[in-house]
Order: C-alpha cells, then structure tokens, then sequence
C-alpha cells in the first residue's frame, strides 16, 4: 500500500483573474476545473494541471479576493517543484518569465526559482526520473519544454524528527540519499518528495501566495486501509471525505504541515468529456441546486482557452 507520490497541492490566491492569466498564459498550464470551494461555496476553487487533469500536476487555488499577502513559516509548504525534461528547457523558461517581466533565480545544481505575482515560490528540476510527463498543451510552449508535473515540495517543520517519523513509518517514505531531510513518496504509477528546510524564526500567515495543503495520491481501493492505518496511529483526522472528483482523508502531520490523501477516483471527467475542462463554472451535486445564488457571488472569469482555441481551427 504505497502512495503515489503527489496528487495535487493547494494554495490560496487573492486574485482569481491575475492567477488564471499567469497560470495558463505564463506558465501554460490548462484551467482543468473552474468550480468551488465545497467548505466554502463562496470562493472559487480553480484546478489547473496537464491535458487530462492526471493527478501528479494538479496546482489548485482557493481565492479569497483581495486576501493581504501569505508568509510562509513552521508548518507550511513553502515552495512548489516542478519537472522539466532538459536543461534546454530550463533557459526556455528564464528568458520566457523574465521577458514576461518576473525575476528569476539560477540556483545550485541548475534549477530555476521564481514567484508567482503573490509571492508563491516555485522551482524547475530537470527529471530524472521515468514518471510519464504530465504536459498540457500551449501554442506559445513547444511540449517538449513545457512543465511535467510536480517533483516534490519544500516545507517547514514545527517538529522534524516526528516529521520524518511518521513519513517512513506510517506512509512508506523512503529518505533520498545524499538529499538531506527529503522524503520520497513513490507508487506503482509514479512518485514525489517532501523537502524539509529549517523554518524562519517569524511565524507563518496562510493567506495569499501561500500553501494550503499537499495531497498524496492513493486509490479507492486502499483509502478504507489508510484511514484505518492514520486512526490507528492516534492521529486526529477527517475520516471519509467525498469531493465528487476524488475521496479524501485530511490530517495534519506533526510538524504542521496539513496533508491530504487523495485518490486518483473518479476524476474531473465524472462532469463531462475532457474537452470540456475548465470551459465553465461545475458543481458537485450537493450544491447544483444553488447554482444561481453561487455564481452571482463570484468574479466572472472566461474560458482561457477561447482566445487561441478559434486560431487552432482556422490552421486546421
């Protein structure tokens, strides 16, 4: 019973406009969900990802507008870290971020760190792994150099040693050599990793530009073991959670950091074909009846495709 490395991370925006342009447009990822926060109806719930909303490159956002700016701290992840096929595609995106007028950084090692317009943090690893590539389509962004899904995350732990304990004891973690305090989460599909860092001394906001949550991925097969296996622990947790998209169990891990084990089941496409994602605001079920009434309290936001979609017929 192995998880899957990461299924999606959540952050929160301020902003639900200026974070569609960037995400899509920028950093050419497709808006794979346009719906709401469940708890929360009131905000949106926006979910982009790779062509077929595959978890492994889902980054979602809960946007409480104008939320004053995020500071990362002990118990938080801090930075989102993405695959790239090459080094080639490294310097596609410094000259593609810079050009769109946004600071980048050439760490250690050949990586890339920059921060969306919030201050969400994010670096671009070259993959050496043989996970298949998690790439949406983009006509400014030939495949070969776009985004490939999630390698891992940075974090700040409260708690370190119960941190790491209960990664490799209750999850399956393995520590990478040679990477410090880094945990690997790896299934049969593919996998991912947590980085711990040591935590600034000021305290952390959870608000605009921050993380939320990271989620695993597991299946439906397995979550009735896992919540077992996290109760068992004596970990305060959710229980069962049905998002519609997929089945959830939440708890927060020691040191802080809130993690949600999430399954690949049923997927955004329970709503529609796949060439419908992201076109229009969906509901689960429980909340279609108030439809009306949620729509009117959030900021209309147009399909991001509709601009590029009419040009790609016409060359067809």
């Amino acid at each position: 019973m192995n998880l899957d490395g990461i299924h999606h991370i959540t952050a929160i925006t301020g902003d639900a406009a200026r974070n569609v342009d960037f995400y899509t447009r920028v950093l050419g990822l497709r808006m794979t969900a346009k719906t709401v926060n469940q708890d929360d109806p009131s905000v949106y719930h926006l979910f982009y990802g790779d062509e077929n909303a595959q978890p492994g490159a889902d980054l979602t956002f809960f946007e409480y507008p104008s939320a004053m700016p995020g500071r990362p701290g002990a118990g938080m992840v801090h930075r989102v870290v993405w695959r790239v096929a090459s080094p080639d595609a490294i310097a596609f995106w410094a000259a593609r971020l810079e050009d769109d007028g946004i600071t980048t950084e050439r760490l250690d090692g050949g990586s890339l760190l920059f921060a969306d317009p919030e201050g969400l943090d994010h670096e671009l690893i070259v993959d050496d792994s043989s996970d298949e590539p998690l790439i949406a389509e983009h006509p400014e962004i030939p495949p070969a150099l776009a985004l490939q899904g999630f390698a891992g995350v940075r974090a700040y732990s409260a708690h370190l040693e119960g941190s790491s304990l209960i990664l490799e004891r209750l999850m399956g973690a393995t520590r990478r050599e040679g990477e410090g305090e880094t945990f690997e989460l790896r299934g049969e599909r593919r996998g991912g990793w947590i980085a711990w860092d040591p935590a600034p001394d000021a305290p952390g906001r959870q608000s605009a530009g921050t993380v939320h949550h990271v989620a695993w991925a597991t299946s439906d097969a397995d979550m009735p073991s896992w919540i077992e296996t996290v109760t068992n622990a004596g970990i305060p947790n959710s229980g069962y959670v049905d998002r519609h998209y997929f089945h959830s169990l939440y708890f927060r891990e020691p040191g802080g950091v809130l993690y949600e084990l999430a399954t690949r089941e049923p997927g955004f496409t329970v709503d529609g074909p796949v060439e419908e994602l992201g076109t229009k605001l969906i509901l689960p079920p429980f909340l279609e009846p108030r439809r009306e009434q949620i729509a009117a309290r959030l900021t209309p936001l147009p399909d991001p495709r509709a601009a590029w979609r009419p040009a790609e017929t016409t060359q067809a």
